[in-house]
C-alpha cells in the first residue's frame, strides 16, 4: 500500500511539474522565418526581421529558404520542420503564378508535403505569422486561405470586411464591389479596434510610414478578429480596412497584418524601421507562441501627429 501511494504521488507531481516546464517562460521563442520567393525583396525582409528579433533579445531565430531550383532534386527534398518551432513567420508569395500581375516570374507553391506539414503545425497548435506579402499568396489552397481569412483575390472570389466611421464591421460578399488592391503608400494613420492583448498599453491611434492598406481583401473571412483598421489612400475610395488582424485554425494563432512592406531595391526602408512596427512584430509573436504578450512599449512609440523612425537595423547588413 505505501509503495501503491508513493507511486500515486510521483504520478500527481510529474503531472504539476511538466506542463510548467513546457511552457517555461524562460525559453527563448523559437522562430523559423520561411522565405525563398516573393514578388517582394524576400532577401531582405528576412534580414531585416531577423535584425529586429535579434534586437529583441527573447527569440531563437532559424531561417529555411525554399530551393531555387524547382527542377532540382533539392526542391523535391526542402522540408521545413515546423514541428521544432512555436511560430513560423511566412513571407513566401506565389503571386506571379496567381495570373494576377504581368511581368512578375511564376514562383511555385510549396511541395505537397511541406503544405501537408505546415497545416498539421498550425492544427496542432502553432503560431504563425503572415508577413506582408505573404497574405496575398497560393490561390486555392483552402487550408492556407482559412488561416489568412482575408487575401488579395479577386472581387468574386470571397467575402471582404471593411470597417464602418463608427467602428463596426461590415461584410461584403462575393461580387459585390471591387477585388483586393491598394492605393499608394504613405504615412498612414492606424486605429486599434478593441484591446487585443497584442496592442495592450499602446495609443489608440499612430502613424505608420511608407505603409499600404489593403481593400477589398477576400476570403472564407471566417474567425477573423480585425486589430486594426486604417483609410485607404485609393483616389474615388476612401474607405476603412483592416490592417492588423488574428484567426485561429484548429488549435493554431494566425496573426496577419499589411505591415512591412519591402519592395525590390529598398534599403532599410521606413516601414521596418517604424517604432510601431518594431515593438508590435515581437508582441505579436509573444501572442503566437501563447506566451504573456510583455514585449514593451516603446517610448518613442508614435502618436497621430507624426511618424516615429528610427535609425538603422542592427544586425541586419
Amino acid at each position: 500500500m505505501r509503495y501503491r501511494s508513493f507511486l500515486c504521488l510521483l504520478g500527481f507531481l510529474m503531472a504539476s511539474i511538466l506542463p510548467a516546464c513546457a511552457g517555461n517562460p524562460e525559453r527563448k521563442i523559437r522562430v523559423l522565418i520561411v522565405d525563398g520567393f516573393s514578388n517582394h525583396d524576400w532577401r531582405q525582409t528576412t534580414l531585416l526581421l531577423r535584425g529586429i528579433l535579434e534586437s529583441a533579445g527573447e527569440f531563437d531565430v532559424s531561417v529555411s529558404t525554399a530551393p531555387q531550383d524547382t527542377a532540382a532534386a533539392a526542391w523535391a527534398a526542402w522540408r521545413p520542420h515546423f514541428a521544432g518551432y512555436d511560430v513560423v513567420i511566412q513571407t513566401c508569395n506565389d503571386y506571379g503564378n496567381n495570373g494576377l500581375l504581368e511581368g512578375v516570374t511564376p514562383a511555385p507553391q510549396w511541395p505537397e508535403a511541406v503544405k501537408k506539414d505546415f497545416v498539421e503545425f498550425v492544427r496542432k497548435g502553432g503560431g504563425v505569422y503572415i508577413f506582408h506579402a505573404a497574405e496575398n499568396a497560393f490561390l486555392g489552397w483552402k487550408e492556407y486561405e482559412e488561416m489568412v481569412g482575408l487575401s488579395w483575390r479577386e472581387a468574386d472570389y470571397g467575402t471582404a470586411i471593411r470597417v464602418s466611421e463608427e467602428g463596426r464591421l461590415m461584410r461584403i460578399p462575393p461580387g459585390v464591389g471591387g477585388s483586393t488592391g491598394h492605393g499608394p503608400r504613405s504615412n498612414v494613420l492606424v486605429k486599434r479596434l478593441g484591446d487585443d492583448p497584442i496592442h495592450a498599453g499602446l495609443p489608440r491611434a499612430w502613424l505608420s510610414p511608407d505603409m499600404e492598406v489593403y481593400f477589398y481583401a477576400r476570403g472564407p473571412a471566417e474567425r477573423v478578429q480585425v486589430l486594426a483598421y486604417a483609410r485607404d489612400s485609393q483616389p474615388g475610395q476612401g474607405m476603412l480596412w483592416p490592417v492588423e488582424w488574428t484567426t485561429t485554425y484548429g488549435k493554431g494563432r494566425v496573426y496577419v497584418s499589411t505591415y512591412g512592406h519591402v519592395w525590390k531595391g529598398d534599403v532599410q526602408p521606413e516601414s521596418m524601421r517604424c517604432a510601431a512596427v518594431e515593438t508590435i512584430i515581437p508582441r505579436a509573436l509573444e501572442w503566437l507562441a501563447g506566451r504573456p504578450v510583455t514585449f514593451p512599449v516603446a517610448k518613442d512609440f508614435p502618436g497621430v501627429d507624426a511618424v516615429s523612425v528610427r535609425e538603422k537595423i542592427p544586425s541586419a547588413f
